[in-house]
């Protein structure tokens, strides 16, 4: 994991015999982790894209009724490592028309990524609403603030696991991906019956989590090439996120139960112990003697350790290590934005977030 991404908070004691992490909230302990992007040069030479380290985000949404914490052990992944194709319409059908394997969770777990084009002079596009790296020449022309990837994970619970075997099958997407809930009564009762055909079993609600960071796409921009994640995707279907649960007992709680400002800042939330930026890069990692000498920013020929580029629409082998010289193939009809009518995490009350902050070598 390179340090621009999301952070280890495991850390090394200080001197008080306090565990040192770099979450804005020192409650909080949970690991949060996405691959990170690559730059593939025409010569087949990698080079990771700089994201910026302040708007590495978490979002605790609470959306549903009767939320609940993450139990103590709860661990999550969203998305698939593996996955090179989007069997479903581009762009998103309105909501109102999901019906049918739309509202599959096959389907809602590949709606819960998100590749958001930045240009800070035009209309944001909404989260969540591109499945799928765009290519360099989209990128080029119309992101010059960057890529935003984002991942939604699954809140509807079984109510009794901590975790699964697969890290998934404790949990489903409601009807909507971000929202939506078991009683879909803003929808069609034909949806709410194909729905629940798809999804028996989880009417808990956990909290509801999205990551996003920005990547510095705009550096490479005169140069010719592609992007690809760090697992070998560079379609982008195969985004993911792991989340493990690390808040001290009762803090998340408290909460869930008690933060509701409108604002989404942790800092309008008093149950939150806060640390200063100065604390949290204090943080430190000890890199095992294996990697300490490892370069992660630059790689010959290839991605670190010579991972294969696996462009699909097969779904991918696990762990291949060679070039795939098969030029990436962008969906026909994906190279401008998508609309949808998706929430953003922006806009919803009952909801905070978290910046993550670079550790130290």
């Amino acid at each position: 994991m390179s340090r621009e991404k999301w952070t280890r908070t495991d850390g090394s004691p200080d001197e008080s015999g306090n565990a040192l992490h770099s979450i804005h909230g020192s409650s909080d302990k949970s690991a949060y982790w996405t691959p990170a992007l690559y730059f593939m040069h025409e010569n087949n030479d990698t080079e990771l894209v700089n994201s910026h380290v302040t708007a590495a985000i978490s979002y605790y949404l609470l959306y549903g009724d009767n939320v609940t914490a993450f139990p103590e052990g709860f661990r999550m992944i969203a998305g698939d490592t593996f996955q090179r194709d989007f069997q479903w319409p581009i762009p998103d059908p309105p909501q109102s028309e999901w019906a049918g394997s739309d509202i599959s969770q096959a389907a809602l777990r590949q709606k819960a990524v998100g590749v958001n084009c930045l240009n800070y002079a035009n209309p944001p596009e909404p989260s969540l609403s591109r499945h799928f790296l765009p290519d360099k020449a989209f990128i080029d022309q119309h992101c010059a603030d960057g890529l935003r990837l984002e991942i939604m994970f699954p809140s509807s619970w079984d109510g009794r696991a901590a975790d699964s075997v697969d890290h998934k099958s404790h949990l489903a997407y409601p009807s909507l991906v971000m929202d939506g809930a078991w009683d879909c009564l803003m929808l069609s009762r034909k949806l709410t019956r194909e729905f629940r055909r798809w999804n028996v079993g989880f009417e808990s609600r956990v909290v509801s989590m999205f990551y996003e960071t920005i990547w510095n796409t705009t550096a490479f921009a005169a140069q010719a090439g592609t992007f690809v994640l760090s697992n070998g995707d560079p379609t982008g279907f195969g985004y993911h996120g792991d989340f493990m649960n690390g808040w001290e007992s009762g803090v998340l709680e408290k909460a869930v139960a008690q933060c509701m400002n409108p604002s989404g800042m942790v800092e309008d939330c008093p149950v939150f112990d806060l640390q200063a930026e100065s604390i949290q890069e204090l943080c430190t990692v000890e890199i095992p003697a294996v990697l300490k000498n490892e370069d992660v920013h630059h790689w010959n020929k290839a991605l670190p350790h010579d991972l294969a580029v696996q462009y699909g629409p097969a779904y991918a082998s696990p762990i291949v290590f060679y070039i795939n010289p098969t030029p990436s193939v962008t969906p026909s009809g994906c190279q401008g934005p998508s609309i949808s009518s998706l929430p953003s995490p922006h806009k919803r009350s009952g909801r905070w977030k978290h910046r993550h902050g670079a550790y130290k070598h």
